[in-house]
């Protein structure tokens, strides 16, 4: 039901995504300390909206499918905006463009193989990943307008580019666990063996 809770958290966390987009035209010290409010503020209901589903038992097809769609959509659009405002440029865009490569091709993974109805479990070290990633970015939102003695840049940068190598390796992990599924689904089935004539007759 879309008007449960846990959905209503998941549902708020797009909600945000205009909003810290449309502040990106307003760039001010209090602006980006805005963003990251709102931002931290996704983070929060990120973990709230799943903990709640589990605790009171309200999973839905739609929470299912809501939950890793809000999650990508605000890193991909965090992601490009930071690049389109050079606050992400040079270099740095190698492993802003590894995550949301990656993050496109794990979707599309887990999109056929739920077809097939196999479940990818989230691991721990995908976990770490997006804790990282998303530390990151909010290093990266707030950028120039943190407190001298808080390098955000600095930190926004090694986290940026940690987070692109764990998303190598758990990329690599969920490929793994997917190829098989891939394989045997393109697997022609054996044709069975046609039965040998019998020899004609000598006339």
């Amino acid at each position: 039901m879309i008007t449960n809770l846990p959905n209503l958290l998941t549902l708020s966390r797009i909600a945000i995504i205009p909003l810290v987009v449309g502040l990106f035209y307003f760039d001010s010290v209090v602006t980006r300390w805005v963003m990251l409010g709102l931002f931290a503020t996704a983070g929060i209901t990120d973990f709230f909206d799943g903990y709640l589903a589990r605790t009171r038992g309200e999973f839905s097809r739609l929470g299912r499918f809501l939950d890793p769609v809000a999650d990508k959509l605000l890193v991909g659009a965090l992601i490009f905006m930071l690049a389109a405002f050079d606050r992400i440029s040079g270099l740095m865009i190698l492993p802003a463009l590894i995550i949301l490569i990656r993050e496109i091709m794990v979707s599309g993974l887990r999109e056929f193989l739920a077809e097939l109805r196999v479940s990818v479990p989230v691991s721990r070290l995908a976990k770490w990943k997006t804790t990282i990633q998303m530390l990151a970015i909010g290093f990266l939102i707030v950028g120039d307008a943190a407190p001298d003695f808080i390098p955000a840049v600095l930190i926004g940068d090694i986290g940026i580019w940690l987070a692109a190598a764990l998303t190598l390796f758990t990329g690599y992990d969920y490929f793994q666990a997917g190829i098989k599924h891939i394989i045997k689904e393109e697997t022609p089935p054996l044709e069975e063996e046609a039965s040998p004539k019998p020899e004609e007759s000598s006339q």
